[in-house]
């Protein structure tokens, strides 16, 4: 038997996404790319939509050249990203023309390994940008989205494993729990089963540490036959992320398994980023404790939050319970869409409407009523019929009853665009209004990072300019007064 694991690493991606509501940015990233590309990972996670989405929105940073930039110093390790089914980043499906560019635009910047998820594990929607991706010759991965439900059974992932690997255009299948719902009893019959059927393939397993239990879950899929772990590096780990690749790295060796990663690299990346959230008042991933009461209602941690704060503004804050057991309900009547997105923010938002109206079913989304009839792949599980004839009844009259195709959109979007490159016209076509105009505006991103508290970097700033002639900041705990 190999007693060898690798490690793919997910701190540039998902752990920031769960710790830092991904806002590493890229000067964060470069000083330590090297390292991370000397640490021996199989593949680094770099980017998925959301990243693209906060960069663009929020950082004011071209998404596309954060990949460049890293793909200059990362010489020797894949980079990784992850498609979000046929939605990219948008909630709405967009045609299969843009997916492909997508795709090709992402090879073309310097990504290695692309792989897909959806979060109704439909393959024809995965297969969108896993053929793309095998044609143009990168490592390819297709992903099997974890729930718990009725419908979520062993069966229905080997046979998803089945499909994408008979497809031809998937090298690896990726067991994906994201709600940090995989349990030791769980994944005792699930990777054998996966593992019957796969033959060659790898089985990688990403897990977060929702409910405490996620590295004690990654021993035994490894001694099950899993081949790949996904880890971040501590203190960017545990918590919402992954578990840490520090003490995964040491219980596996205990166990006799063989890593090729450097642990003196790795002590290096964490200690750089533990500055970097000392400095920035940036959360630290810290073990959680066993919580049964997260398989019930199965909601990511940040979504919890965002109803509290909705229910508090409506004045109906004793109502929190009641939503959460209301996100349950929801969730079965519209046949368990699992719980990521897009389908977790349509659960959501149909459990807060029909909770403040007192009504179910009274205000539809425009979501609602295309998941409900299939606009997004096909459902695990039929729509309760009441609630399906309630959901069409009170939604939109334009959303007709048949999904039918999107129109290709890359011609008209050159059209439109004429001077941009692909790049832009991408970003354009994802992110409404001015959000690229403002993005573009920002000028040169940031790439390099000085570590200095933010209070000293403030005086710094503000003594440059002409004519200051006295500096004055105070906050609790300290007061400075520079004069002169």
């Amino acid at each position: 038997m190999d007693k060898s694991v690798g490690i793919i690493d997910t701190t540039l991606r998902d752990a920031h996404q769960c710790l830092w509501a991904t806002r590493m940015t890229t000067a964060h990233m470069l000083p330590i790319a090297e390292q991370i590309d000397q640490a021996g990972f199989d593949q680094i996670d770099l980017a998925g939509t959301i990243q693209f989405d906060v960069c663009v929105r929020y950082l004011k940073e071209d998404p596309w050249e954060r990949v460049r930039l890293m793909r200059k110093l990362i010489k020797k390790t894949p980079l990784r990203t992850l498609v979000r089914s046929k939605n990219i980043a948008s909630f709405d499906f967009v045609p299969d023309d843009i997916i492909e560019l997508w795709v090709e635009r992402l090879v073309a910047n310097g990504f290695r390994v692309v792989g897909a998820f959806d979060g109704l594990n439909d393959v024809a929607n995965m297969l969108a940008t896993t053929r793309v991706s095998k044609a143009l010759g990168v490592y390819t991965f297709g992903a099997l989205s974890y729930s718990l439900s009725p419908v979520h059974t062993d069966e229905l992932y080997v046979e998803t494993a089945k499909q994408l690997i008979a497809s031809g255009t998937v090298d690896a299948i990726m067991l994906k729990d994201a709600g940090g719902l995989l349990t030791v009893d769980r994944i005792r019959t699930l990777v054998p089963a996966l593992k019957k059927v796969m033959g060659t393939v790898p089985l990688e397993i990403h897990g977060h540490c929702l409910t405490g239990i996620a590295p004690l879950m990654y021993l035994e899929a490894v001694k099950l036959g899993a081949d790949q772990l996904h880890t971040s590096i501590a203190p960017l780990a545990n918590g919402a992320a992954q578990p840490a690749t520090q003490s995964v790295a040491k219980n596996l060796r205990l166990d006799g398994y063989r890593l090729s990663i450097n642990d003196e690299v790795i002590d290096e990346i964490g200690a750089h980023f533990q500055r970097i959230a000392e400095l920035e008042d940036k959360p630290v991933g810290q073990i959680l404790e066993y919580n049964a009461f997260h398989y019930q209602h199965q909601i990511p941690g940040g979504m919890l939050s965002n109803f509290r704060s909705q229910l508090d503004q409506a004045g109906i804050a004793d109502k929190f319970d009641a939503l959460l057991d209301e996100c349950a309900r929801v969730r079965q009547e519209l046949g368990y869409p699992i719980m990521i997105t897009p389908f977790a923010q349509f659960v959501g938002t149909q459990a807060v409407l029909n909770v403040l109206h007192g009504e179910r079913y009274r205000v539809v989304p425009n979501e609602i009523k295309k998941y409900a009839l299939g606009y997004y792949g096909k459902l695990l599980a039929p729509v309760e019929p009441s609630v399906l004839d309630r959901i069409i009844e009170n939604g939109s009259k334009q959303i007709g009853l048949n999904p039918t195709p999107r129109e290709p959109g890359v011609k008209a979007l050159r059209k439109k665009y004429p001077h941009a490159s692909d790049d832009e016209r991408l970003l354009r076509y994802m992110f409404a209004g001015s959000q690229v105009d403002d993005m573009l505006a920002a000028g040169a991103m940031k790439t390099e990072y000085v570590f200095e508290h933010s209070v000293v970097s403030l005086i710094k700033e503000l003594s440059r300019r002409p004519k200051t002639s006295r500096i004055h900041v105070s906050k609790p705990g300290l007061n400075i007064e520079i004069a002169g």
